[in-house]
């Protein structure tokens, strides 16, 4: 069997995840640490990254120790709580589960180097997938396990309303015990399919997000700055998130922002002239920062990029890439890879 690129990393909190997974089930975790080499201390670091080998392996050596083959379920629980600092973030930039499927962080930017989740459209019902980065661990339970648990945990506790699984559906072949998977996922369960994904209500995506009664500053601090660029300013923060659900749009104009703010455009431009700046300003400023993102994820073209942009081709988003960065979107891809 090959082996994971082994530039791939994932970052402590995955490992966190399935150290207090493992103990729950009394499993020797530190002596696994030590044959993978890695220094408890070091876990400490939320930015410490690891290889992503060594996570495969100590999830064989734990789930081995434990005779727990559900052992991701169990992770992926921890990764959900350790997590909620980030969903009250979300919280006070989006309103809607839909917008907060928009604006999300990739996984590969706040796990590591694992894989990716991809939301889909199928008839009544939105589909959540995992699509894992190695191809070798689609047929494994523990990464799949650990994805689907979180994520069945965040979206049912992000809105007002709930949103429960409505089905299940796994790449691995169907164990023998299905009552932790049943607990998690309910009792639609398919195996050995092509993606691991779970599904839920279309109508789902308008629910309103539950929203924080209080500043999350006074509680948490600006815990996310990596993740996003916070705009401190409220009018500042509401007109660049506009301008994020709109770019994908195309046809970026001050006029259909002011609409979508439900201003006038002369309103909207003295606002930000009280503010001094202006609309260009605001709205460069957001696409080069998304660019930046963007270009992390080395599976989006540069095409596709342009378009998520707003720009009608490529030539066009280089050109301006070129004038914030001092580079082709390529040749910065290149430099930071």
């Amino acid at each position: 069997m090959s082996s994971p690129n082994p530039d791939w990393t994932v970052y402590s909190s995955s490992i966190h995840a399935l150290i207090q997974a493992a103990e729950l089930s009394s499993v020797p975790i530190d002596k696994f640490l030590a044959r993978e080499g890695i220094d408890r201390q070091r876990l400490t670091d939320p930015d410490a990254r690891f290889p992503v080998i060594s996570l495969l392996n100590l999830y064989e050596s734990v789930a081995l120790a434990s005779k727990n083959p559900d052992i991701g379920l169990f992770a992926g629980r921890v990764s959900y709580v350790c997590g909620l600092n980030l969903q009250l973030h979300m919280s006070t930039l989006c309103h809607t589960f839909r917008e907060y499927l928009n604006l999300m962080p990739s996984v590969l930017r706040f796990t590591g180097d694992i894989g990716e989740v991809k939301i889909k459209g199928e008839a009544d019902y939105i589909r959540l997938e995992w699509h894992p980065l190695w191809d070798e661990t689609a047929s494994q339970r523990f990464l799949s396990d650990n994805l689907l648990s979180s994520s069945a945990n965040i979206v049912d506790s992000l809105c007002v309303q709930p949103i429960p699984v409505i089905k299940a559906r796994f790449t691995y072949p169907e164990p023998e015990d299905l009552t932790q998977l049943q607990a998690f996922f309910g009792n639609d369960l398919a195996f050995d399919q092509e993606v691991s994904c779970l599904y839920f209500a279309r109508e789902s995506l308008d629910y309103p997000l539950t929203q924080l009664g209080q500043s999350l500053d006074q509680s948490f601090g600006r815990s996310f700055d990596h993740l996003f660029e916070e705009e401190d300013d409220p009018f500042l923060r509401e007109l660049r998130n506009t301008i994020l659900k709109l770019l994908p749009i195309g046809e970026m104009t001050i006029d259909s922002v002011a609409h979508q703010l439900n201003v006038s455009r002369r309103t909207l431009q003295r606002r930000l002239a009280d503010k001094d700046t202006q609309f260009q300003q605001v709205l460069q400023s957001v696409r080069s920062e998304q660019a930046l993102r963007y270009l992390g994820d080395e599976r989006l073209g540069i095409t596709d990029i342009a378009f998520l942009l707003g720009y009608t081709d490529q030539g066009s988003f280089s050109s301006a890439f070129k004038s914030w960065h001092g580079q082709t979107p390529s040749e910065y891809r290149q430099s930071h890879r």
